[in-house]
């Protein structure tokens, strides 16, 4: 039986081997059905998923809110583009410009596509607005992020992977440190400067938290240059970090925000868990003085606010509020740091553990095998979990919110179990 179960799992990875652009490097298993906390491979065997799709899946999989609100709608209304109005799209408007504090709402589909729009409104603000000349607008970004993989987005990139051989890369890039405050002075001197773009908390850099008021004097030095502060939240945003935003600034969690996070952008990216995973769905908001610089005609997207995009969205936030994931993170966060803490104290292997909410990471120790975090992902989901390194000795852990602390502290064994096997 064991051998079928594995023919069976070979099959559909030689599939895609054979059929498929090989753009990915996935981890060897199969799967076909998920459930909350829990998805199952081709063969049965049950997985924590302790990746939730690089945090789309924030409400759990198939969450049964989220199906129905996508099943009742897929039988009414799916797509009608933007040529003529919607009965859902104001809906989810209202409620994101409520719940975030923005008079203003651009939905998009996916995360890159979304950066991409807030870069856009970025230099036609510049233009418009600030009254920088033609053509010279410069926005900055920090070294180490990830944005998307758009030609645009890449021009900022400093990974190798996401840069080698698809030259030339767009002009008005600037790349200062992360959590340099330094460098961030210094390169917002210049008078051509139109926006900064920043990811609250690296997450494909390995969950790596700024300084205390990093964040705060980057944004008052924005404010007082008449520079954009842009926030990219695609990953950290709904809730992941433990409060609805890694930014929380004017918003309408109800709940008091760590001091150095207090923060409002002049622009807000979100994407991934705003559907719970179930499409793509993304959203740029700003204020009226910024967003309505675009005019008709000037951007769009056929399916950006498509009604069943749009239906989806809307039960996805209610979920957020309604079973308070954000506290849920919150708490369960503490709890998985604490007990990681605890291996990183026993283990030479683990050098440390960070993170924020349910959005954390381990730095494995790789000076003698450079594949040594993957070998401890590949062990992990034969433990029945599984997760993904990153930057090659990074193991980055971002289970659904839903999970319970029972839940947590069982996957907390799994993972100490696993990594002290290898010593």
């Amino acid at each position: 039986m064991l051998e079928i179960a594995q023919e069976q799992a070979q099959y559909f990875m030689e599939l895609e081997d054979k059929y498929g652009a090989h753009n990915y490097h996935p981890i060897p298993v199969v799967l076909s059905k998920g459930k909350g906390v829990f998805v199952w491979d081709v063969n049965g065997k049950r997985y924590y998923d302790f990746l939730s799709a690089y945090s789309a899946v924030n409400q759990g999989h198939c969450h049964p809110r989220l199906v129905k609100a996508m099943t009742d709608q897929v039988q009414r209304l799916t797509l009608t583009s933007r040529a003529f109005y919607n009965d859902r799209l104001g809906l989810l408007e209202q409620k994101m410009s409520e719940m975030f504090g923005f008079d203003k709402v651009l939905p998009m589909n996916s995360g890159a596509e979304a950066v991409e729009t807030a870069l856009k409104l970025c230099r036609k603000w510049a233009y418009k607005k600030k009254g920088l000349p033609e053509n010279q607008a410069k926005i900055i970004f920090a070294r180490n992020n990830f944005h998307g993989r758009t030609l645009t987005i890449i021009s900022a990139s400093t990974d190798p992977s996401a840069t080698t051989n698809y030259g030339p890369y767009m002009p008005g890039m600037v790349l200062v440190d992360y959590n340099d405050l330094e460098s961030m002075k210094a390169a917002l001197e210049d008078e051509m400067v139109a926006g900064v773009i920043i990811e609250p908390i690296q997450g494909e850099a390995g969950i790596v938290v700024p300084n205390d008021g990093y964040l705060k004097q980057v944004r008052d030095w924005c404010k007082e240059k008449n520079v954009l502060f842009i926030a990219d939240e695609v990953q950290t945003g709904i809730a992941r970090t433990g409060k609805l935003l890694a930014v929380c600034g004017n918003c309408s969690c109800g709940k008091k925000c760590e001091k150095d996070f207090e923060i409002k952008p002049d622009v807000l990216i979100l994407g991934k868990a705003l559907s719970g995973g179930m499409m793509p769905v993304s959203a740029v908001l700003a204020n009226d003085d910024v967003m309505l610089v675009i005019e008709p005609g000037t951007h769009g997207s056929t399916y950006g606010g498509n009604p069943l995009a749009c239906a989806v969205a809307l039960e996805a936030l209610n979920i957020v509020e309604d079973e308070d994931l954000a506290g849920n993170a919150q708490r369960l966060g503490v709890i998985f740091r604490r007990e990681m803490q605890k291996l990183v104290d026993r283990s030479d292997l683990v050098v440390k553990v960070r993170g924020k909410g349910l959005l954390n990471a381990l730095v494995i120790n790789d000076s003698e095998e450079g594949d040594k975090a993957w070998n401890i992902c590949v062990r992990l989901k034969e433990n029945g979990l599984l997760a993904k390194p990153t930057h090659g000795n990074i193991i980055r852990f971002a289970p659904p919110l839903v999970m319970t602390e029972e839940q947590v502290m069982e996957c907390c064994k799994i993972i100490t179990d696993t990594i002290l096997s290898f010593e």
